[in-house]
């Protein structure tokens, strides 16, 4: 399976769905895809990465790099969806430590602060009260 990556916006957060496999062949496309998001000043990234098969060392380190390059502009990038076997490497490579990881794409969502004072201040106003 090759690999894609597919976009969904949410408000000011973009959602990055990876499918397929990261590898030295396939990491061009995802370090276009990311960069094409920061220089458009879209700077807070949610890796959906559920779709994702395998990665290799490569893979491993276009990751990291993409991850700072997000950072180093300001933004914040989080990832979820992490099938066994990534998940795995994640541990193995210490990368759970560098990303933020979320069960599903709404808490990672909601994460973002903007979203969070949303969600908090519904949940403070009084409900059925005059």
């Amino acid at each position: 399976m090759n690999f894609s990556a597919t976009i969904r916006e949410f408000g000011a957060i973009s959602v990055v769905y990876v499918t397929g496999s990261l590898t030295s062949f396939e990491v061009g496309g995802l370090r276009t895809t990311i960069a094409s998001l920061v220089k458009q000043g879209r700077k807070k990234i949610v890796l959906n990465l559920e779709g994702l098969r395998y990665l290799d060392s490569s893979g491993i380190g276009e990751l990291v790099r993409n991850y700072m390059t997000v950072i180093k502009s300001g933004g914040e990038m989080k990832v979820v969806g992490l099938k066994s076997k990534v998940e795995e490497i994640f541990k193995v490579t210490q990368l759970h430590q560098i990303f933020e990881e979320f069960r599903d794409e709404a808490q990672a969502l909601e994460s973002f602060p903007e979203n969070r004072k949303r969600a908090e201040s519904h949940s403070a106003e009084p409900k059925g009260q005059p």
